[in-house]
């Protein structure tokens, strides 16, 4: 069974919605927060966060960006042997513990490597859609 596609394959302003979505728990955003060494507070102290007006942790968004290029792997870049940059990461609403995270990636633009010229190189801009 194939997976991805070719750099020959891919369109200049093609979408690509990116399945299956990814539901987050408390300990996947507790363990990247920690393995990340990202001691910010709203992220693995429930008791810090307690006051806040949504009174409950918020999920890293480092986590969040991981997620969607790693959804994006299976559609983007898992059959060619180039590399797909990404540009820009698109603002986000807060995500909490139980949210589902689903993806989207937009073909920008292809060029041709000029420091490798047997090899082109595309650029991509994956950006994460949240649903409840």
């Amino acid at each position: 069974m194939s997976q991805g596609r070719y750099y020959e394959d891919f369109e200049v302003g093609e979408v690509y919605r990116h399945w299956p979505g990814r539901t987050n728990h408390r300990i996947d955003d507790t363990m990247f927060s920690l393995m990340t060494m990202n001691q910010n507070p709203l992220h693995i102290d429930e008791h810090y966060c307690f006051p806040a007006p949504a009174r409950k942790r918020l999920v890293n968004g480092t986590f969040v960006f991981s997620l969607a290029v790693g959804m994006s792997v299976a559609d983007m870049s898992l059959a060619i042997d180039r590399d797909t940059g990404v540009r820009g990461y698109p603002a986000h609403r807060s995500v909490w513990h139980g949210d589902t995270i689903y993806a989207e990636s937009t073909v920008l633009d292809k060029q041709e490597s000029k420091s490798k010229p047997d090899r082109e190189s595309s650029t991509l801009r994956r950006g994460p859609l949240i649903r409840r």
